[in-house]
């Protein structure tokens, strides 16, 4: 049996590839196009990344939305910027920084984590493990977690950057493990939830779930709540919630249900980070719902049927959601009422929507930053801040909006 890994190429999203932001899949059935492909360029290749419609030459690719002119009504001035290592790497990546008060923390896919001032970007302590790092960053009990391509989770001190432990898990983690009092959990790619202990890195205890035939490449931070649960999304469209002392399952629920003959059809992933709000768990599924769920039962309180790979954001009352086109909505929280809809960076991939100020923030993949107003979704300002793009969710703090560029390129930013 092949595993994910065997054979990679980039996910569609029917009407379009996502436009290089390079979402793999694995499917056994596609085995024959890795192996086309193998043979027509190196024969000793196992991996590619190819744009399966163009086999079969179904249609016609949407290319991304021009960008208009826009009317300006606020401005992206450059407080602070700092190197990282090579960004997020050759290699698809989507490694995100963390805040932590007035601390910010950063990790390259070449093996640089770093810890800069969140105010003025001063370098607090920068450490190159000299390894291909495929996650974080990570934060939580006093230390920095970023996870590396050969499947292992390393540890750092939070306040020097020296590696506290090293611990080997099941496969690759795609996302920031995420620690809470002594135990610090991940999600890897063959659909395992783990929890290793913060002291030392000793395994505690294995969550485990189906692997689908064909799913995206990446997968969500799993989160702890403050009663002690830990709550992850999956690529079978199930949200989990399961003990963080022991591991033991709580409760489950389906945030998609796989639909139509083929494979890619079925493709329900649970990408996107999971958003916590008081005693409800926002979870988006691609070509499923959008959901909310009481965090200690699991009873759905609200739905909406909806595609997207990435988080929700909130803010004015109401719900913030980037589609699989790159479509930003605004719904009334708790209904289905759309406030407000903005086509205007259509099939231009953008990261996960944040609300900041009286805006919601998205960066896309020529590495500009649109500013929409929350009122009505206009674009009302815009900023290119690093011309190789930008795939890592932005963030904000201190009244500054923080952006990775992929080149490595951290700064930070203040509305005028």
């Amino acid at each position: 049996m092949l595993s994910k890994a065997d054979i990679v190429i980039e996910k569609t999203n029917i009407l379009y590839f996502k436009h290089m932001l390079g979402l793999w899949v694995f499917n056994r059935r596609l085995a024959f196009v890795a192996i086309f492909f193998i043979l027509n360029s190196c024969a000793s290749m196992n991996e590619s990344r190819v744009n399966p419609r163009n086999w079969f030459g179904d249609e016609e690719i949407d290319p991304p939305t021009e960008l208009m002119a826009i009317e300006r009504e606020v401005s992206l001035r450059r407080i602070w910027s700092a190197s990282i290592g090579k960004g997020q790497g050759d290699v698809y990546n989507s490694l995100t920084p963390a805040l932590d008060g007035e601390m910010l923390y950063a990790a390259s896919a070449n093996g640089v984590v770093a810890a800069h001032s969140a105010v003025d970007g001063a370098l607090v302590w920068s450490t190159n493990l000299d390894i291909q790092l495929t996650g974080g960053a990570g934060i939580g009990s006093g230390l920095v977690f970023v996870a590396s391509e050969d499947a292992r989770v390393i540890a750092l001190d939070q306040n020097s950057g020296e590696i506290s432990w090293s611990a080997p898990v099941s496969s690759e983690v795609l996302s920031a493990p995420n620690a809470r009092g002594d135990v610090v959990v991940l999600q890897t790619v063959d659909e395992k939830l783990i929890a290793l202990s913060v002291e030392d890195g000793a395994q505690r205890w294995t969550y485990e779930t189906t692997l689908p035939a064909l799913t995206l490449r990446g997968s969500s931070t799993p989160v702890i709540s403050s009663s002690g649960l830990v709550l992850a999304g999956f690529s079978n469209g199930t949200l989990v919630a399961v003990n963080a002392s022991d591991g033991v399952w709580r409760w489950e629920e389906r945030v998609a249900v796989p639909e139509g003959e083929y494979d890619i059809d079925r493709v329900i992933d649970i990408d996107g980070d999971l958003l916590v709000d008081g005693q409800r768990i926002f979870a988006s599924s691609y070509q499923g719902n959008l959901m909310a769920l009481d965090i200690e039962t699991g009873r759905i309180v609200w739905g909406l049927e909806a595609s997207s790979y990435h988080g929700l954001a909130q803010g004015f009352g109401n719900l913030y959601y980037v589609d699989d086109e790159s479509q930003v909505f605004a719904v009334r929280d708790n209904t289905d009422e759309v406030v407000w809809e903005n086509f205007d960076l259509k099939f231009r991939p953008l990261t996960a929507p944040l609300s900041f100020n009286n805006f919601v923030a998205v960066a896309d993949f020529e590495g500009y930053v649109h500013l929409l107003s929350q009122i009505d979704g206009r674009i009302v300002g815009r900023e290119q801040i690093d011309s190789s793009g930008v795939r890592s969710n932005l963030l904000s703090a201190n009244g500054l909006l923080y952006a990775y560029g992929n080149s490595g390129r951290l700064s930070a930013y203040r509305i005028e």
